[in-house]
């Protein structure tokens, strides 16, 4: 076996991790990998022993943004390296584009860097005999040693390059006219565009502000919200504040923008909103799938489960249920304790009595039931009269909207009919409305028993 051919086999092993390399992805999809060995395997047929071995080359460019943008312009301080390396024959094998971020450096720095990818990437591919052509004479010269490298950094990089160099079998320099190495010039013009462009956009969405139509305050734009659905803008602290608001009054929020009735969803509100109030969210939106006249929640204290009339479970359908076929129209069973009550009273199963019976022995069904309804007259407090939620008036006017959804005076307890009083009662009472400024919280960092009484 020839030289060659020990050469090619080892080639062989190398096309298949040659997608460890850093070069662009791109390139490296199996059309490409199958190009990439036919033209190495053509570059190392060796026609008889005398034969040289032929050589690859290696072109290579650095360029960095403060090259091209204008005196006036700012300079978003980013590079590319570019790198081709060619067969004998002249066909490209791998191109490199390369960006560096946050590139500090002159030219010099820039153009080492691209020569030191492009010399890596044929070692990668288990090339052995190159010649690196540049069109830059400063490389050319520090690479064989007319110049001396000025800074530790360079001094550093160019020893570097050297190292790599001596990995080689056989490794030339060629210094050439620029019209010679244009391909990889191009190559890193049109990635160092790109690269300005979209470092040019980022620079610009951090220095731009947007109005808030809330608070009228001037804010960064990655702190204003877009609402989905209806693309309505506003700074995250008033979205939370509204967000807020609604869901300690028992609402599920909508958008803050005067008439537009898009509901706010839990995923897009994630980004503004404490871990405390989006658990909040989530049994907003669970109750608003419910109608009212379908909300069911367990009586049993330690559980209070929310459900629907269709989710509760008849006990009666089980085969081995102790109850009787009275019992059938009002018992049930709680979807999540799966304790028994009466969907009637509300409250836990009555065995051996009537609804009428329960009502007449305990007219409040519990003894606490008795303390809060004393309470509540002391207190001045409103009890709902669709599903019984007691409410407390803490600031605001009189219209109560209550969980359920039902609209009523706080003051005598009338309906409201199509947003509309049906009672003659004041609206509101300004001891209610006006508060001390310092009366007012800057964030959600209240109680969990206070959070808790909202569910």
């Amino acid at each position: 076996m020839m030289a060659g051919d020990d050469d090619l086999a080892a080639l062989s092993e190398q096309i298949a991790l040659a997608s460890s390399a850093a070069i662009s992805a791109s390139d490296l999809d199996h059309a490409f990998q199958l190009q990439l060995a036919e033209a190495i395997q053509a570059s190392l047929l060796v026609p008889g022993p005398n034969s040289h071995r032929p050589l690859f080359r290696v072109f290579s460019k650095g360029m960095a943004s403060r090259e091209v943008v204008g005196p006036r312009d700012r300079d978003p301080s980013v590079a590319v390296l570019a790198a081709a390396i060619c067969a004998p024959q002249g066909e490209v094998l791998l191109r490199i584009q390369k960006p560096v971020e946050r590139f500090v450096g002159g030219r010099m720095i820039v153009e080492v860097m691209a020569l030191m990818e492009g010399l890596d990437a044929a070692l990668g591919l288990g090339i052995r005999s190159v010649t690196i052509v540049t069109g830059y004479r400063p490389l050319y010269n520090h690479m064989l040693g007319i110049w001396r490298p000025s800074g530790r950094n360079l001094a550093d990089m160019i020893n570097q390059v050297l190292s790599l160099r001596r990995k080689f079998d056989q490794c030339e320099i060629s210094l050439v006219e620029p019209s010679q190495v244009s391909y990889v010039v191009k190559l890193a013009t049109d990635s160092l565009t790109v690269l300005i462009t979209k470092a040019r956009a980022a620079n610009a969405n951090m220095a731009k502000t947007e109005n808030c139509t809330i608070c009228m305050e001037d804010t960064d734009i990655t702190k204003i919200h877009v609402v989905e659905g209806c693309a309505h803008r506003f700074c995250f602290s008033c979205m939370k504040e509204h967000v807020k608001v609604k869901l300690l009054n028992g609402m599920l929020p909508a958008c803050p923008q005067d008439g537009c009735t898009t509901k706010l969803t839990v995923e897009g509100s994630k980004i503004f909103l404490s871990p405390r109030l989006l658990g909040i969210m989530v049994q907003r939106v669970r109750e608003g799938q419910i109608p009212p006249n379908q909300k069911v929640y367990c009586p049993y204290p330690k559980c209070s489960a929310l459900m629907s009339l269709r989710e509760v479970m008849h006990p009666m359908q089980a085969s081995s249920s102790n109850y009787t076929a009275a019992d059938a129209a009002t018992l049930r069973k709680c979807v999540k304790c799966r304790g028994s009550f009466c969907i009637n009273c509300k409250v836990p199963w009555h065995d051996r009595m009537t609804c009428y019976d329960y009502k007449r022995r305990y007219p409040h069904a519990r003894p606490e039931d008795a303390k809060l309804q004393n309470l509540a007259r002391q207190r001045l407090w409103r009890q709902c009269v669709k599903c019984k939620h007691m409410i407390e008036l803490a600031e605001g006017c009189y219209h109560m909207i209550c969980v359920c959804g039902f609209e009523f005076c706080y003051t005598c307890g009338k309906e409201w009919k199509e947003k509309k009083a049906t009672c003659s009662c004041p609206l509101w009472d300004e001891h209610n409305i006006i508060r001390e400024v310092n009366d007012y919280e800057d964030d959600d960092d209240y109680e969990d028993d206070e959070d808790d009484a909202y569910f």
